[in-house]
């Protein structure tokens, strides 16, 4: 059961780490702060500060949904939290398919626009205290393009969270950030945040072929899991 859980945390963690929205968001923030400044070790700084409130932030949404879920399988509706978190999971995969296939039509899980625009604004006065905020405020409008898969995660730890299961929501998150900070270390040693961004632009669709399919796989096993005692020992 445990080894199962874990390679779970794990497959989700890598498929949903190169996510399109993540990426964007610190290639944006990388090339705001290269115009602001053409320190490096600034950027690396503040890149480092902002990827550890995105961290944090995960972190605390995580124990917070996991408690949340607790609570509600606490007084028996353990069967009704794992068909619906499974069902939402599913459907958000859906759209991410349809990304796929006909990117920009209909609703998506990217962020809106109007957060977007007060990103850009917010970067206008950067300082310490800002890329906290910022990381905080990324944190949260972004949950729609990258929620879907920690839903399910969470959903999962919570119908036995112990020492183990945090262990696992840490190493999930830690995962989850990481890319980030290889791209932040890449443009730290010379890489163009235009190649960059070129790259994530030619891939995009790829990225959201997989976590559309993780999304599906995810809510599928988590239906399993609680209508039909999949995993259960």
């Amino acid at each position: 059961m445990e080894d199962i859980r874990l390679a779970v945390v794990l497959g989700a963690a890598l498929v949903d780490s190169i996510n399109p929205c993540a990426i964007g968001v610190i290639l944006f923030l990388s090339s705001v702060l290269l115009k602001i400044s053409k320190r490096k070790t600034m950027l690396l700084r503040l890149g480092m500060v902002y990827i550890a409130t995105v961290y944090v932030i995960y972190l605390l949404s995580g124990l917070g949904l996991i408690w949340f879920q607790q609570t509600l399988i606490a007084q028996g509706f353990a069967e009704a939290v794992g068909m619906t978190v499974g069902v939402f999971v599913i459907m958000l995969g859906l759209v991410e398919l349809k990304d796929f296939f006909w990117y920009g039509r209909g609703f998506s899980l990217e962020i809106a626009q109007r957060h977007k625009e007060k990103l850009t604004k917010m970067t206008e006065q950067i300082s310490f205290l800002g890329i906290i905020a910022i990381g905080g405020f990324v944190a949260v409008v972004e949950l729609p393009c990258t929620g879907g898969p920690y839903l399910a995660i969470t959903a999962m730890l919570a119908d036995a969270f112990n020492l183990r299961a945090f262990v696992y929501l840490l190493i999930y998150n830690a995962i989850f950030v990481l890319p980030l900070i290889i791209i932040l270390f890449t443009i730290f040693f010379g890489a163009s945040t235009l190649e960059l961004k070129r790259w994530r632009q030619e891939n995009r669709k790829w990225m959201n072929l997989g976590s559309g399919l993780l999304m599906i796989g995810l809510g599928a096993a988590l239906i399993g899991y609680y209508r039909f005692n999949w995993w259960h020992s």
